[in-house]
């Protein structure tokens, strides 16, 4: 089943009498259960495209569909209710709330759905998606208080808490170190391997084959879309960074 099929996507903005073709016309399907990186420089239209995947902006022309759903004209309130069910989003930057724990952050998108949950049910669904990504023992602490690994997974729970259909990840490993990324690299093929639909922007090729399929950009238009024939295992290769730290550090200590 096809979770995002588009059909000659452009988008076109214009300043003045000035106008820039941001995306040229976008072809492609994204099967339920796959795991893709969009990658391009800067000017590819990924940042475009990504808006549009996620309903934050609407293409100039052609069609988008979402689980079956034409969302291409779709009025903003129609699109927000769309992104509230179906999309989760994660960010370079996390965007928690500072002064707020992180139970309370994964609670908020719970807080907008169209039918409304009790506060019992609200923790619980909030409490069981941070169990999922590893922070059961965290659920109290405010951001201030968590590693930059560890506010990203608080912020992947709050994306996975309302249970949508894909997770749109906008360089999700962009402000963290290598060994963190290999971790949270880990927990997107673990939530892969479990039917999650992914699609990840990223300008970090070791990061991107990590996928089983990478889209490059370029100019507005998909350069290359290629199977990745054998993605490398996060879980593997954190194993050996954490095995290298710590011979390092042994060896200095000798």
């Amino acid at each position: 089943m096809s979770v995002i099929k588009l059909d000659h996507i452009t988008r076109t903005y214009t300043s003045g009498a000035v106008k820039v073709d941001a995306l040229r016309g976008i072809n492609f399907t994204l099967e339920e259960g796959n795991f893709v990186s969009i990658m391009g420089s800067s000017g590819s239209g990924k940042s475009t495209l990504m808006n549009i995947l996620g309903c934050l902006d609407k293409p100039t022309n052609g069609q988008y569909l979402l689980n079956g759903i034409d969302v291409s004209n779709l009025s903003r309130n129609e699109l927000a209710g769309i992104r509230n069910k179906t999309i989760g989003f994660v960010f370079q930057n996390f965007h928690l709330l500072a002064r707020t724990s992180a139970l309370e952050n994964v609670e908020l998108p719970l807080l907008y759905k169209e039918e409304p949950l009790s506060w019992k049910e609200i923790r619980k669904r909030a409490a069981e998606a941070l169990e999922i990504v590893g922070l059961a023992d965290r659920m109290d602490h405010t951001p201030s208080q968590l590693s930059g690994g560890q506010q990203q997974r608080v912020a992947i729970a709050r994306a996975l808490v309302t249970s949508p259909a894909i997770l749109l990840a906008d360089e999700p490993t962009g402000n963290l170190d290598s060994r963190t990324s290999l971790e949270i690299i880990d927990l997107f093929q673990r939530l892969n391997s479990d039917g999650l639909t992914i699609l990840m922007v990223t300008h970090e090729p070791d990061i991107a084959h990590f996928a089983n399929r990478i889209i490059i950009l370029r100019d507005g238009l998909i350069q290359t879309d290629k199977s990745v024939k054998s993605r490398s295992a996060a879980k593997e290769l954190t194993t050996w960074v954490d095995e290298s730290e710590a011979l390092s550090a042994s060896e200095a200590n000798s």
